[in-house]
């Protein structure tokens, strides 16, 4: 078996970039994996998710949000790019113009229309096994936001619910409502 490196995965992305192709590649146990774009509804959560989080973490200088396109060489060599996550001020005084080379504070993955959960439960897991303070997962099928913690169980918000993350941004409320794509009449759409 061919084992793939960081490298390999530069090459891979340059490739594609020049091909016009617009697909996220990441390094798993010496394979690359390769990752088309995802659903638009996906999408969406991930940049009202982004905002509302970089809404409170920027004008309080606590730390650096990033989007699915963000990379990570992760301590067991791993590349990967979480839909969103975020790093505290002190562990990253400047984004370099490289991957990150150390593991987010907060990873958040978003469930596309084409994901399996048990895979994204996975690297939501393995993230925190590398020193992740809080991995989350959304599922927009279900309407549901699972947080995960290095030594709780998963604890699920639905509608209705208010998300909170006190270990890493206090204060900070997420109603899990306003993560999903708004449905629009024809009369909003008028004039």
């Amino acid at each position: 078996m061919l084992i793939m490196t960081i490298k390999d995965v530069e090459q891979v992305q340059s490739a594609f970039s020049e091909a016009g192709l617009d697909y996220d590649v990441e390094l798993t146990n010496g394979s690359i994996s390769i990752i088309g774009p995802s659903d638009i509804v996906s999408s969406e959560i991930g940049i009202l998710f982004s905002r509302l989080l970089a809404n409170w973490v920027y004008p309080r200088r606590l730390g650096r949000v990033f989007d699915s396109a963000g990379g990570f060489i992760l301590p067991d060599s791993n590349l990967t790019a979480p839909d969103v996550s975020f790093v505290r001020a002190a562990r990253l005084l400047q984004s370099p113009r490289y991957f990150g080379e150390l593991v987010p504070d907060l990873v958040v993955e978003i469930k596309s229309q084409s994901d399996r959960i048990k895979p994204l439960v996975t690297k939501i897991l393995n993230f925190i096994k590398l020193g992740a303070i809080v991995g989350i997962l959304i599922d927009p099928d279900e309407e549901t936001v699972t947080i995960y913690r290095s030594q709780d169980e998963p604890i699920i918000f639905n509608n209705g619910d208010i998300l909170t993350l006190p270990e890493l941004l206090p204060g900070w409320e997420l109603a899990v409502s306003e993560l999903w794509p708004p449905i629009f009449t024809e009369e909003e759409t008028q004039g």
